[in-house]
């Protein structure tokens, strides 16, 4: 009895070193895994189907961006997100900067990873760097707390000691890429990881947004993924009250099974609505191959690709991606706004280009 209590108050107030000493692939865990891998695999092989992967990492990079953010209470619209990739002199949203920030931070985690095969702590801190753009790394002063938003109550208390904060990074870094330590499936993993990084809550800012980072590398260091496309940000927000009420769970009540269950479902969701999304714009892309290739002799595949990487476009982009000069790129896009192919819109001195079917679907979400 003194056992239980003796745990279970060690997990309410501090996470415990990993690998846990529980078999966490319980029935039904196990029996939620095939139709997750399934659909993961399923995204994978669509996601191959889009001749530019810079596209989806964009496109969908973007929409993760937002949601991810959004979590965080930093609000931002998608035009805004979309004028902010601009890069205009006259457009400034310090939320769509962060925004922006995250996107980055993304492509730089995948970048290291697919150079070292690994996730470092050197990485993880480069990438909350780029998120923050700060250069702080883990916490050294005591005072960081969880609150719920609307009662100010103090819900949970991470490690304070800078000590313990870098072991139990150190533990975690360990966790995450030592294979022999813990043979539990991916997603059920991922999950135990995305718990452990949470708890710890190693930063003074952007521990939920690099832990989602985290999340998608995980799932592509374990070649269940080759792109960081799938983001569960979407999914956490349509069930805020219950990520948060699972994750206090684990710490209170040792609920484990509810939340891997709760993750694996996510993973799968996602995945399928993620399916759905590219089979969309593939076809859309499609459409708009068909109406270049077929009425216009400056269509070639770069052009077309610029227009899906960037729901809005403009003449630089167009410059730099067909490698043609200013005037020929301002001739092509707006013979397309002409014919009603592209939205001419004004922003300050500069024009920018909107390719508005793209636009609405992936604002629908």
């Amino acid at each position: 009895m003194y056992r239980k209590l003796d745990f279970l108050y060690i997990m309410k107030t501090k996470p415990a070193l990993l690998p846990l000493k529980i078999d966490l692939e319980t029935k039904k865990v196990l029996k939620s895994l095939p139709s997750a891998h399934a659909a993961l695999a399923e995204l994978k092989g669509i996601a191959t189907t889009i001749p530019n992967q810079a596209i989806l990492i964009n496109t969908l990079g973007l929409q993760e961006a937002k949601d991810s953010s959004a979590i965080e209470n930093i609000i931002t619209t998608h035009d805004d997100l979309y004028k902010a990739e601009l890069n205009l002199d006259s457009f400034k949203s310090i939320n769509a900067k962060e925004v922006q920030n995250y996107v980055a931070a993304t492509k730089r985690g995948f970048e290291l990873i697919s150079k070292s095969g690994l996730i470092t702590n050197k990485i993880i801190i480069q990438i909350q760097k780029a998120l923050e753009g700060n250069k702080a790394g883990f916490r050294r002063l005591p005072g960081t707390t969880l609150k719920n938003s609307s009662t100010g109550e103090v819900i949970y208390t991470p490690p304070q000691d800078p000590e313990e904060i870098k072991g139990l990074m150190a533990n975690l870094e360990k966790f995450i890429n030592d294979k022999e330590i813990c043979t539990f499936d991916p997603l059920v993993k991922v999950a135990i990881i995305h718990y452990q990084f949470e708890s710890i809550h190693p930063f003074y800012d952007g521990n939920g947004r690099t832990g989602r980072i985290i999340y998608i590398l995980y799932l592509i260091l374990e070649k269940l993924q080759n792109l960081p496309i799938l983001y569960l940000s979407n999914y956490i927000i349509k069930n805020k009250s219950g990520y948060y009420r699972l994750l206090q769970e684990v710490r209170e009540k040792n609920n484990w099974e509810d939340w891997i269950l709760f993750m694996i479902k996510g993973v799968e969701q996602t995945s399928r609505e993620t399916i759905d999304l590219i089979l969309q714009v593939r076809e859309l892309m499609m459409r708009y191959k068909h109406t270049l290739r077929e009425q216009y002799k400056f269509y070639s595949q770069d052009l077309l690709n610029n227009l899906f990487k960037h729901p809005y476009t403009k003449i630089e982009f167009i410059q730099r991606d067909l490698n043609v000069s200013r005037i020929t790129a301002a001739n092509y896009l707006n013979r397309l706004a002409d014919d009603k192919i592209l939205t001419k819109k004004k922003l300050g001195t500069a024009n920018y280009y909107i390719n508005e079917p793209l636009f609405e679907l992936l604002t629908k979400r």
